[in-house]
């Protein structure tokens, strides 16, 4: 792919053309993430035994243990399972998540992949659940600071409720902490900005004595080894305190917000600050790679669509 484009350059990207030619048909598809889930040896996806049948007879499952004698897929025991798709449609559509960096509506993939919006929205919450909190302490120094996400009182129905003054009725916050080493970000919806609420927040995802810069927020008062930049006098610099990172990338959630999904609810809100989350901590890898690391972390979850409309 061509390097004479804006942006992170170095990396290796994907065109949609090689896409398409990668995966010419279901069984590549199937033979690639079989090979990322088993790159030595088929195991069991049930029992974990490695004396298992390849090429059994059977429909939709072509592996077969002689240990536990069932059959199972690639499916099986990951975030695909039970699902009719086909292999081509999970590649393209990690494909297209992975390099949509404001995000991919459902919409968007019921019209690319062929399949009904219905689908689209299930396969695209199951491709979110891939993506993982950074899930380790950032050694710092880190940036905290909040966003609240949710549609303009003004832009409400009468009848929904009643509308305030205050921009963040009816909004959900969100924290999020960036680490400057790393580059990393750790962000998850809060139920409020309260100090308690933030503090664990912080607590939980920065090493102890790790340097902290944040805003004037109250919620921020009394944290350990804090800076801040005071944004109500018209500071947003000072030496080494800021909390420009972290807003870089609110900026891109706010976008994918107004510009792709149009709404979050908030009973969903969590996969998708996980997928921005996520896609952010891996953009400095190659698209292929970045494909690989998401059908890896299929292994072991599962999303029912029960569950997201229960």
């Amino acid at each position: 792919m061509a390097n004479n484009a804006p942006g992170k350059h170095y990396r290796e990207g994907m065109t949609l053309f090689e896409v398409m030619d990668m995966f010419p048909d279901d069984q590549t598809a199937e033979d690639w993430f079989a090979s990322i889930r088993w790159p030595d040896e088929v195991a069991c996806a049930r029992c974990g035994s490695l004396n298992v049948l390849v090429g059994a007879k059977h429909p939709t499952m072509p592996y077969r243990c002689r240990d536990c004698r069932k059959y199972f897929s690639v499916k099986t025991g990951t975030i695909m399972e039970s699902s009719k798709l086909s292999y081509r449609v999970w590649a393209m559509a990690i494909y297209l998540l992975n390099t949509g960096i404001k995000g991919t509506s459902s919409m968007k993939l019921h019209r690319d992949l062929g399949i009904t919006q219905k689908s689209a929205w299930h396969l695209a919450h199951r491709i979110r659940e891939t993506w993982e909190d950074a899930g380790e302490k950032f050694e710092g120094p880190v940036e905290v600071d909040e966003v609240f996400i949710g549609g303009l009182e003004k832009n409400k129905h009468a009848t929904k409720m009643l509308r305030a003054r205050r921009g963040t009725v009816g909004k959900t916050p969100v924290v999020g902490v960036k680490d400057r080493g790393t580059n990393k970000i750790s962000a998850a919806p809060v139920r409020n900005t309260r100090s308690v609420t933030l503090h664990r927040f912080v607590s939980d995802r920065t090493e102890y004595g790790a340097k902290v810069y944040s805003d004037e927020h109250a919620g921020y008062r009394f944290l350990r080894n804090h800076e801040v930049v005071k944004h109500s006098v018209g500071e947003y610099v000072r030496d080494q305190a800021h909390v420009n990172g972290v807003e870089s990338f609110w900026a891109g959630l706010r976008r994918g917000y107004h510009g792709v999904y149009h709404q979050m609810s908030p009973k969903h809100l969590h996969r998708y600050v996980r997928e921005f989350a996520g896609r952010h901590n891996d953009r400095n890898q190659d698209t292929i790679e970045q494909m690989r690391r998401t059908a890896r972390r299929m292994v072991g979850k599962r999303l029912k669509y029960a569950s997201l409309t229960s």
